[in-house]
């Protein structure tokens, strides 16, 4: 377990990553979670009193992680960029449980399901945990259909919301 402070940062310009809310996680830091990893890893722990797990940090190719902060993260923990953060963390190794009703779904979508299995765990969770958080069984529906129109498109979880994002935007 390694304990540290950082400063919440946001990505202005990044591609897929415009407009993330993270925290940096430095090379010596990742080290002491998993030795010799240059891979995107699963952690749990606390962001100041606030509860994580399952929580992916991702490479930044200088041996770096980031931490990406989702709405849920900020409001637990009360702060937004340029705030400090107590970070308290641990390798995460439990499994990776993904949406029942949305795999039964997938699995009479041969196209995105075919699609679904090319992308890595972290970006299937993303869906998972997309449908897993509505609050409805409308929206965990609306979500379900949503997310295998993506997919039989070849989109992945990113390219699906700029997807929905770009539309939405023509309408206006």
């Amino acid at each position: 377990m390694v304990k540290f402070t950082t400063t919440i940062l946001r990505f202005g310009e990044q591609g897929e990553k415009t407009g993330w809310t993270y925290i940096e996680v430095p090379a010596d830091v990742a080290q002491k979670l998993k030795p010799g990893n240059k891979k995107s890893f699963r952690v749990k722990g606390k962001l100041d009193e606030f509860k994580i797990e399952r929580v992916a940090l991702m490479p930044m190719g200088d041996g770096g992680f980031i931490l990406p902060l989702n709405a849920a993260m900020r409001k637990g923990t009360g702060k937004r960029k340029g705030a400090k953060l107590t970070l308290t963390i641990e390798v995460d190794d439990a499994p990776l449980v993904l949406n029942g009703e949305f795999m039964d779904c997938l699995t009479d979508e041969p196209k995105a399901l075919a699609h679904f299995n090319t992308l890595a765990k972290s970006h299937q969770n993303y869906f998972s945990k997309w449908i897993d958080s509505a609050k409805t069984e409308e929206t965990k529906a609306n979500r379900i259909a949503r997310a295998l129109n993506a997919l039989s498109k070849q989109m992945g979880y990113p390219e699906m919301l700029r997807s929905e994002k770009a539309n939405k935007d023509r309408l206006i």
